[in-house]
């Protein structure tokens, strides 16, 4: 248990220090250097991506906890392979707001301890909410990143290959979680979900 406390404190500090590196090569390699943005573009993409870093921040923090919930060798495997390609996600973003000359959410240890209580919790409620709750999340995020798609300026061709991969990855790990036994959650649960999303994308944008 001591392990694993603090095998789990290990990942927090490193998750909100900015310290990940991803596995896979960034998707938007040799894609758009930040100077071909103007001025306005770049701060309006450097926010956006600021939101997406913190969606990552949070994914960590639920994976994790949801991770350390679960009694299944199985699930729990599960778990930990989708955080490590979440983490993918983490570090692309947190690249591409250094080059956008863009700050990560100062808030991002209040997110990542939020997002960690409730995966806690979801977790408590046995496998099959807390998959449920993994596939739920990822088709909210899905249609958050497709708005951003939407949003990001069209020049700014690497924060937009970052944010397709992402949408990609996020899209296979809902359908990951449904065909691992996750169950439709009741219906209030999701739109609080939503609500919640949103204070956190509105806050993260400035803050």
């Amino acid at each position: 248990m001591i392990d694993t406390l603090l095998i789990a404190a290990d990942n927090a500090l490193r998750t909100v220090s900015g310290v990940s590196r991803a596995a896979r090569p960034l998707p938007s390699e040799a894609i758009t250097a930040p100077d071909a943005l103007a001025g306005p573009e770049r701060q309006h993409a450097g926010a956006l991506m600021r939101v997406n870093h913190v969606g990552e921040i949070c994914a960590q923090a639920l994976y994790q906890a949801q991770g350390l919930s679960t009694r299944d060798p199985v699930l729990k495997a599960h778990f930990e392979q989708a955080a490590r390609e979440e983490n993918d996600h983490l570090a692309w973003t947190m690249q591409r707001l250094n080059e956008l000359g863009a700050r990560p959410s100062l808030l991002n240890p209040l997110w990542y301890a939020g997002a960690f209580g409730i995966g806690l919790l979801a977790g408590r409620l046995g496998d099959a909410v807390s998959l449920g709750f993994v596939a739920e999340t990822e088709r909210q995020v899905e249609q958050h990143l497709a708005s951003h798609l939407e949003r990001l300026p069209e020049a700014d061709g690497a924060s937009r290959a970052i944010v397709e991969q992402m949408k990609q990855d996020e899209a296979r790990h809902g359908d990951a979680a449904l065909a691992a036994g996750g169950i439709p959650l009741p219906a209030p649960i999701p739109s609080l979900m939503r609500a919640a999303a949103r204070v956190m994308t509105l806050t993260a944008h400035y803050i």
